[in-house]
């Protein structure tokens, strides 16, 4: 019984050291940048933050990368399946299809 509450102990000491240890996301510095079409204003995401994931606009044509964290663009309206990779003041065609996400690592 005491080795059981012992092990029970320690993971309880484990877990409380990964939750205190992780802290807020941290939010990438820049912005990112997204051309629809040439009758569209820009659109600008300042600062996102880190794991955040973003829907495109529906006409969305180009992502530009301002910031300093890499970007991922993603098929369809989440970030759940692997995307493309945008590195720091680097850009990259999106399909006008409404169905891309991006995310920020």
């Amino acid at each position: 019984m005491k080795l059981l509450h012992a092990i029970g102990s320690t993971v309880t000491v484990a877990a409380a050291t990964v939750l205190i240890g992780t802290g807020p996301a941290q939010a990438a510095t820049g912005e990112v940048i997204v051309f629809t079409t040439e009758l569209e204003e820009l659109t600008t995401y300042q600062d996102p933050a880190s794991g955040s994931c973003m829907a495109l606009p529906a006409t969305a044509h180009v992502v530009i990368n301002r910031t300093d964290a890499d970007v991922y663009i993603h098929p369809g309206r989440t970030c759940f399946l692997p995307g493309v990779q945008v590195a720091p003041d680097h850009g990259w065609h999106a399909p006008p299809s409404g169905m891309f996400s991006i995310s920020v690592d």
